[in-house]
C-alpha cells in the first residue's frame, strides 16, 4: 500500500521493518484483547477513584524504575531477550488478575508494579529496536503503519473479547481470552528470532546523555515536549475510559467507544502515513494538539452514548495527526545528538524516563487534588488542567524546528 514510500530501501531494511511491525501488532492485539477493562474491573470492586489513581501511579513508577535500574542491560544483553522478558511478565499479570478475581483490588499495588515492570521491559527493548531498524527516510512510514496496526488491534480486541465472554460465560471466557493473548505473545517472540540487530559497543553512560541537554537545546526542548506529553497521558490514559463507564454504566458502550476510536485512528494513520513529510510535521502536530485540547470541553458536556462516540471519533482523527510526526521528530533529534551512534540506548532510555516521570507527576498531582476537591468536580477540572499537555508539546516542537533551521544556516 505504501510501497512508494519504501522505494530505494534495501531488502534487509524492509524485512526488519516488517518484522518489527508484526511484533508490535501481535503485542498490542494481545494487550487490547485482555487489558481494556482492568480499570473498570477494579472500579466495580471498590468505586474508589483514589485506588485507581494509585494503581496507575504504581504502573508508571515501576516502568520508570525499570528504565533507570535496568537500562544498562539493553547495552549488555540482546534487546530481544529483554523484549521477551517483558512479554512474559505481562502474561503473568493477566494470569494473576484471573486467579485473584474479586480480591484483585486488595493487591492493586502489586498488580500495578507487575504490569508496569512488563511494560518497562517491553518498551525498553522495542523503542531501541525501532530506532535501530528505522532511518530518517523510513520513520514516518513506520510510525504511520505502526499506529494503523495499533488501531486495528483496538478494533479487533475489545469486540472479540466481549463476544467471547458473552458466549463462554464465567471464567471460561476469561481463560480463553488470556490463552489467546498468550499465543499472540508467543508468536511475537518467534518473530523476534528473525530480527537483524545492530551491536552496541561501549559502556553504559547515562550521564553523557543528561549533560547533552545543557549543550544541545534541541534535545533539551524535546525532553520538555515528552514531559508535557506524559503529564497529559498519566491522567487521561486511565480516567477517560472510566469516565465513559461512569457516565453510561455500560461496558458495552465502553467497548463501542473504543472501537469507534480505533476505526477512526486506523483510517487516519493511513492518511497521515501518506501526507506527512519532514517539512509539514510541525503543522500537523500543532493542528492535532489544538483539536485534542478543544475536544476536552466537548467531553465535559457529554452525558449520552452518542456524545462519547463523537469524542472517540475526534480522538481517532487527531491523535494520529499529533503522534506520527511527533515520534519521527523525537527520533530525528536523538539521531542528530552528540555520539548518537554510541549512546543511542542511553538517549532512548532517558527520553522514556522523562516521559514516564511526566505521567507519574500528573497522577501525583491528581491524587493531591482528590484530597481538596470532590471526586466529581476534580475529574472535570483535571481533564482541563492536564489536557493542555499535548498543546504545550506542540508549541515546543515549533521551538525545536526553529533551532534546527538555525543550525543549518
Amino acid at each position: 500500500m505504501f510501497s512508494n514510500q519504501l522505494s530505494g530501501v534495501s531488502h534487509i531494511e524492509k524485512k526488519n521493518l516488517g518484522l518489527l511491525l508484526i511484533i508490535g501488532w501481535l503485542y498490542t492485539l494481545g494487550i487490547y484483547l485482555s487489558n481494556i477493562f482492568v480499570n473498570i474491573f477494579l472500579w466495580k470492586q471498590t468505586e474508589d477513584l483514589l485506588l485507581l489513581a494509585l494503581y496507575n501511579l504504581s504502573i508508571y513508577l515501576a516502568q520508570t524504575l525499570i528504565f533507570v535500574l535496568l537500562g544498562k542491560w539493553a547495552k549488555r544483553i540482546d534487546r530481544v531477550i529483554i523484549l521477551r522478558a517483558g512479554i512474559f511478565v505481562i502474561s503473568v499479570f493477566f494470569i494473576s488478575v484471573l486467579l485473584l478475581s474479586t480480591k484483585a483490588s486488595d493487591l492493586y499495588y502489586v498488580l500495578g508494579i507487575l504490569i508496569g515492570t512488563g511494560y518497562g521491559l517491553f518498551w525498553l527493548a522495542y523503542n531501541i529496536l525501532m530506532f535501530e531498524v528505522t532511518e530518517p527516510y523510513t520513520r514516518d512510514f513506520f510510525n504511520g503503519m505502526f499506529g494503523a496496526l495499533q488501531s486495528l488491534s483496538g478494533i479487533i480486541g475489545p469486540v472479540s473479547a466481549g463476544w467471547i465472554i458473552k458466549v463462554l460465560t464465567g471464567y471460561k471466557g476469561y481463560l480463553t481470552i488470556f490463552f489467546i493473548s498468550f499465543v499472540l505473545f508467543i508468536l511475537a517472540i518467534i518473530c523476534s528470532i528473525f530480527l537483524q540487530r545492530r551491536s552496541v559497543e561501549g559502556d553504559y553512560n547515562i550521564k553523557e546523555v543528561i549533560k547533552e541537554g545543557k549543550r544541545n537545546r534541541q534535545w533539551f526542548w524535546m525532553l520538555s515536549a515528552h514531559m508535557f506529553q506524559g503529564i497529559r497521558e498519566g491522567v487521561f490514559l486511565f480516567l477517560i475510559g472510566l469516565w465513559v463507564y461512569v457516565g453510561t454504566q455500560s461496558e458495552l458502550i465502553v467497548g463501542v467507544y473504543n472501537m469507534i476510536y480505533a476505526i477512526a485512528s486506523f483510517i487516519m494513520y493511513q492518511v497521515v502515513a501518506r501526507i506527512v513529510r519532514p517539512d509539514n510535521r510541525k503543522i500537523l502536530i500543532l493542528v492535532g494538539s489544538i483539536f485534542l485540547f478543544l475536544s476536552v470541553f466537548w467531553l465535559l458536556i457529554s452525558d449520552q452514548p452518542l456524545d462519547f462516540y463523537i469524542y472517540a471519533g475526534v480522538l481517532g482523527v487527531f491523535l494520529p495527526l499529533f503522534f506520527a510526526p511527533f515520534t519521527s521528530i523525537s527520533y530525528d533529534v536523538i539521531g542528530q545528538a552528540r555520539n548518537a551512534r554510541d549512546y543511542r540506548v542511553e538517549y532512548i532510555i532517558f527520553r522514556d524516563i522523562v516521559l514516564n516521570s511526566g505521567r507519574a507527576l500528573s497522577l501525583i498531582l491528581f491524587i493531591i487534588g482528590l484530597n481538596y476537591v470532590s471526586s466529581d468536580d476534580w475529574m472535570k477540572y483535571s481533564v482541563i488542567i492536564f489536557g493542555v499537555g499535548y498543546f504545550i508539546s506542540g508549541l515546543i516542537i515549533f521551538k525545536i524546528q526553529k533551532l534546527n533551521q538555525h543550525s543549518y544556516e
